[in-house]
């Protein structure tokens, strides 16, 4: 494995390793009121681009950082999107 590659593995890790903590604590506390939805929308996009490029190119570290990344921000982003449509709900029952 080249210099190049441990490089990129080492950055795949830690900026993919950023999302674990706020995934974990969204997953657990099911809270998503002080997250932002154009944040999350924006990263899981870009995370699936980032993905396809990635595959497209072959490069390993592309391909499973932003495999990780995108099953995080997408759960983090399935969680924001179903607690505004349990608050519109809620609102408009009342």
């Amino acid at each position: 494995m080249s210099f190049i590659s441990i490089i990129g593995l080492v950055a795949a890790f830690l900026t993919t390793g950023a999302f674990v903590p706020q995934a974990v604590k969204t997953i657990r506390t099911k809270s998503t009121e002080d997250l932002s939805l154009a944040t999350f929308s924006m990263m899981f996009t870009g995370t699936i681009c980032w993905f396809s490029y990635g595959w497209l190119i072959n490069d390993v570290p592309l391909i499973l950082a932003n495999l990780i990344a995108s099953f995080l921000t997408g759960t983090i982003l399935v969680l924001k999107l179903k607690s505004i449509g349990n608050k519109n709900t809620y609102t408009n029952e009342n």
